[in-house]
This record gives structure tokens, sequence and C-alpha cells, in this order.
């Protein structure tokens, strides 16, 4: 008998009078849907299920199941068509769950949740931005901005946490610095626990690399529908997303933000999945969605998970089920896609090409390696990407051995030439372009990734601090003058760049990643830390009271980005517009932009002596100019006026503005 086509979509759909079960097993011999009236009832009431020609089995269940849970059970006729895991008699939870509750253990033991949503989101849509070169991204860890006592945020959970409008932290402390867009780490639901440190697990995994058993950045996604509970309310020390408070949460976060014009990018881990938790994806349909090499072992190329098998259209159009979702139930107005360079190119396209036909300026933006290095593929597929060229020419790729132009000095891939083109936007027809147009490149000198742009600092300037343990924290925190020199000149090099600006937690005052004492064991406990991945503790959430260790440089920060703002040429004119003038000293770098093409009123000029000893003496174009940045502080109105030459200090710059005629 052949089998119909079902016309429900894969999770869970309402008609009139039913509810309607759906998910992809192709190789299930039988699937029934158990329905359960709580989390942890151990007996559920079973409903057999019904597979269509495409391998999507269904059932429709008579009435409205909001408020009960369901998980799959499923057979499989013979060993050849069974998956190898240990987990494949374990009830399932349906991969496309719009909310899971899981036990807070490294395995979740996810059920899915059925509800019904009833948000107001009081006329919120989107915020997108016009041109994406409008945006001044801040990229953090929503906890992050909430963890710390400092931040006197008051709330159940860290999404209130985050919308207290009575605290230093959250929104409020968005709203000082006065950026128009927020990049959050992931938000889809990951299980935030690893397995003990130095156990085996089922699978043979053995944790021998984390002693604190935690992820708590979350690049480690088990559902992509569900946002994460453990920043909820209802969030207990045995169970997360008992209730649903998590969705309405995140949805109150992303319609204040919005409230505040600022754009919501979300941080989406497509790339590989889980590799510890009972998630669906891995241990039913591993073919479908995973990857493997020709020994049927799963690819896990980039170290950090199951890679996702982007080429099958099943998987392919999960992507694209999920991020409409998020479009459209959360009000995201963007996604960084993690180590997008593991997704095959064709789904490149048809991701732009799905969202974008239903929401043309939704922010697509690729961290563009992984699989291998490829910015300026992705911007041949009309994809903005991160622009590691920037970062690595200006600070450098490593403070020990490889320091870039605010250090004096050339990192190794760099020359002159490179240098101007990347105030250009890094474009293609230049030295060490990568982009076709400067709306692809998002340039940044710090992420989540790596030391802080601080920290980075303070090793350049004094090698040994690698691997000191910090015993002075104030001390450590505070600048001293050489480093705060080079902290200003680094911002005022970033924000005169054309294309995207981001600019990650802590940056704007020199935060210092100081791997805090725990109960766990670390060796490296006072030191300066590279990657905090696992660390949920005061390493990484932000202390808001050492703002005032640096506060010059936080101004600083706060000038540039309202100029950033106000002034369109800065980030969008036109190539031809930007023209270099040349000295004798490779280290100083001025140049000229045109206001006219992005309708900007000014014109610009821009001059930065990276020199570590010598004063340069620059001509200034003709007439008579504002100045609004210099060496000490930055303001979108005029500080001082200038003409004539300018005399630039060693390791400083200057932004200089004209009223065009």
């Amino acid at each position: 008998m052949k089998r119909t086509r079902f016309e429900s979509k894969p999770g869970v759909t309402f008609t009139d009078n039913a509810t309607n079960f759906c998910i992809y097993c192709p190789h299930a011999s039988a699937i029934s849907c158990i329905l359960f009236d709580a989390y942890d009832a151990e007996n559920g009431v079973p409903h057999s299920m019904q597979m269509d020609a495409d391998g999507y089995w269904q059932v429709e269940i008579q009435g409205d199941q909001s408020g009960r849970w369901y998980a799959y059970d499923v057979e499989f006729a013979d060993e050849e068509s069974k998956p190898d895991s240990p987990y494949i008699n374990e009830h399932f939870a349906d991969p496309y769950s719009k909310h899971v509750t899981v036990r807070n253990t490294y395995r979740q033991d996810a059920r899915s949740y059925i509800y019904k949503d009833d948000f107001d989101w009081e006329g919120d849509t989107h915020c997108f931005p016009d041109d994406p070169r409008d945006l001044i991204i801040y990229e953090t860890h929503l906890k992050d901005l909430t963890a710390h006592p400092s931040s006197k945020a008051k709330g159940k959970g860290f999404y209130q946490k985050f919308t207290d409008p009575n605290q230093k932290g959250g929104i409020n402390y968005l709203k000082r610095l006065g950026i128009n867009c927020v990049e959050f780490l992931p938000l889809h639901k990951f299980p935030p626990i690893e397995p003990p440190f130095e156990e085996t697990t089922p699978e043979g995994f053995q944790n021998s690399w984390n002693p604190y058993s935690t992820n708590y950045w979350g690049y480690m996604t088990s559902f992509f529908f569900a946002p994460e509970s453990s920043f909820a309310s209802d969030y207990s020390n045995r169970f997360s997303g008992k209730t649903t408070a998590a969705v309405t949460e995140l949805k109150e976060v992303v319609k204040q933000l919005h409230k505040e014009n600022m754009t919501v990018i979300m941080d989406v881990v497509f790339n590989h999945t889980s590799l510890f938790d009972v998630n669906p994806l891995t241990h039913l349909c591993p073919d479908e969605y995973l990857r493997s090499d020709e020994n049927g072992e799963l690819l896990n190329r980039s170290g950090t998970g199951n890679e996702f098998r982007s080429e099958n259209p099943v998987a392919r159009q999960l992507i694209v089920d999920s991020l409409l979702y998020w479009i459209e139930e959360y009000h995201i107005d963007g996604f960084r896609f993690d180590l997008a360079a593991l997704l095959d190119r064709k789904s490149w396209d048809v991701i732009r090409n799905k969202v974008h036909e239903k929401y043309p300026k939704t922010v697509l933006i690729a961290e563009p390696w992984g699989g291998y290095y490829s910015p300026q593929d992705f911007s041949n597929h009309d994809w903005a990407s991160w622009n590691d060229r920037i970062r690595n020419s200006i600070k450098g790729s490593n403070p020990m051995q490889d320091k870039g132009f605010i250090f004096s000095e050339w990192q190794h891939e760099t020359r002159r030439e490179r240098l101007e083109n990347i105030f250009k936007g890094t474009l293609n027809h230049g030295e060490g372009g990568l982009y076709n147009t400067s709306a692809h490149s998002v340039n940044y000198l710090e992420s989540h990734d790596g030391y802080t742009l601080g920290d980075f600092i303070r090793i350049g300037l004094k090698p040994e601090l690698q691997d000191e343990k910090i015993t002075d924290r104030e001390k450590h925190v505070k600048l001293n003058p050489s480093e705060l020199k080079i902290a200003k000149l680094a911002a005022l090099t970033l924000f005169t760049a054309q294309g995207i600006t981001m600019i990650h937690t802590g940056q704007e005052f020199a935060r210092s990643k100081i791997i805090a004492k725990t109960p766990y064991p670390d060796d490296d406990v006072g030191k300066m830390d590279h990657n905090s991945y696992q660390k949920n503790n005061e390493t990484n959430w932000i202390n808001f009271d050492d703002i005032r260790l640096n506060s010059s440089l936080f101004d600083y920060y706060r000038g540039l980005i309202q100029i950033r703002k106000h002034c369109p040429a800065l980030s969008r004119c036109e190539p031809h517009e930007i023209s270099f003038e040349h000295y004798g000293n490779p280290l100083v770098i001025t140049f000229y932009i045109s206001g006219n093409e992005s309708g900007d009123l000014n014109d610009y000029y821009v001059l930065l002596n990276a020199s570590a000893n010598e004063k340069a003496n620059c001509r200034l174009p003709e007439g008579t100019w504002e100045v609004i940045a210099n060496k000490d502080i930055v303001s979108i109105q005029s500080v001082d006026i200038a003409s004539g030459t300018v005399k630039i200090e060693p390791q400083s710059g200057m932004l200089l503005r004209k009223l065009r005629h």
C-alpha cells in the first residue's frame, strides 16, 4: 500500500479539535508519541504513529493537549537500521520542541512541553537595520551582564535580571554605553553541564579537559527551537524549564531591547550538535543529520562536536525552519553563525534566500572558518562575516610573538597597503582584500574567544604577565599610561574603519579575565584566561565597579559610539571617497573621508600615529577642522579646532570633522 504524504509540519501543530505530532525518522519501524501529565511522570499514554512516503511519522490526537509533556518511543526492525547509541531505548524529546523540560545533568533527559503562546508584544515587530554598517554590535553573554553582585540586578532568573530597570548592569548598562545592537552568545537550549570530570560517559567520552564540568558559553546546541531555560525564573537545582518562563522572559528581553531601538542578534550553532546529552538528532537519526567519515564514524573536524549534515535537504530545512521561527516568534533581528564554513555552500544560499525572501533586512553574519578559511567566499554569497584581518593587523594575532599596528609593529601578514585597504572595508580589489562591499566586513578587535583586548595589551607590553598570577587585582585592572594610550589608539582605529563595528563585553573599560578561585581544581587560578567557555563564575561575570578604574577609556568608547551612530561617512562611504597621505614613517596613517555619497553633511580626516617614540607632524587639508577625538577625549561636540599642521603624539590619533560646502 502506497503511503501518502502528510501535510503537518514537524513538531506540534494545532487544529480546531486536535493536536498533531510529527517527527522525521525514516529508518524507524514503529514510533509512539507518549503523552505525560507531568514532566517526571513514570508512565504516559502511548499513541501509535504512521509514517508517510518521505519518512515523516504523524499522529493526530483529539483535543487541545496544551499543558502536557510528550516524548517519542522509537523502534527499529534490525541492527542495520538501528543507530549505534547507548540510549536507543530511552524516550526522546522532539527535535522540533518549542520548549523542553530537563534534568540539570549532562544527559538532560529532556521531554517536550506543549503550549500555546499568548505573549503580549505590545505592537513590537523588529528592529532591523536599514544598512548593517549602521550597527555598533555589542557581543555578550546574557548572564555576564547581570550575575556579578555589582550589577545590583533584581529578579528570580537572569532573563528577569537583564530587564530590571533599577540596576547597573543588563539593559541599563547598554543604554548608558549607547550601542544600538546586542549579539547574544547562544540562547538555543544547550546542556550547561558537561560530564563529571575524569568520568567516562556511556558513549565513551571521558571528560579529561574540563574540571568545572560546565559549558557556560553554550556552544553545544541540543534543541534548535527551544530557549535556554537555565536563565529563567523557574530554574531549580534539579530541573530547568518546568514552566514556560524561559519563553516569556526571553521575549520580554527582546521586547525591552527593541523599545530602546536596539537590534537583537543571536549566536546560532548549526555546525554541530551537543556531544553528551540524550538529544534526538544524534541518537535517532545520525545518518540524516550528522556527517560520517568513510568508516562510519561521526565527523568532528572542528573539535567541538558532531558535524551537522547541512547538505541533506531535511537537515538544511531544519536550519531554515529554526531561523524563521526565531524571527517570527521571538522577533530576533539577525544571526551570527558559529563556524559557518562547516555548513555546505548550497546551504549558505538557501538560508540567505529563504530568510531574506520574507525578512530582507535580517542580519546574517558568518564566522567564516571551521572547515576552511572563507570570508571572500561568504562575501560572494552575499553574507557578512567576522573580519579577522583587521583584528590581526591592528592588534596582532599573538601578544607574545605576533603583535600588530598599535604596538608599533607589523603583524607578519600585514603590509602598509593591506592596512590602508582595511580602513576602506578590506575590499577585494585591494591588498589583502576579503569583501565585495564594506557591508560584509564585521570589524572587531575582541570577541568571546581569546584574550580580551585589555589583556592582550597588558601581555603585549609585559610578556611575563602571561604566566603570572595576579595578586593585586585593582592595580592590575587599572591601565597604566602606556596601556591606556594603546587602548585608546586601538579604539579609534577600529571605529574609523569602514564596515560594521563590533566590540565585546568589557572591551570599553579594558576588562581583564582573571581566573577566579572556586571549589574546582585549576592550577591557573589567578592568571589571565584566554578561553573561559567553562567558567560560570567571576572570571566571566562583569564587575561594574571596574569601570571607575578605567573611566577615561570607558568615556572614550562612549564618545566613539555616539560619533559612529551620527556620522555615516565613517561606516559606509564609497571606496573612492577615501584618500591617504603618505609620510616617511610607515606607521603614520592619515586619510581623508568624503561624506558626500553617504549623505553625511561633513567630511572627516583621520590621523593615526602608531610609532612608539616618534611624534608625527601632519599636514591637514585646506580649511579649519573641528577636533572630535584626540589622544585623551572623544565628543560628538567639538573639543578643539585645528588647521595647517598638527602634531600627533606617539601611539595616539585624532579624528577631525569639517562641514562640507
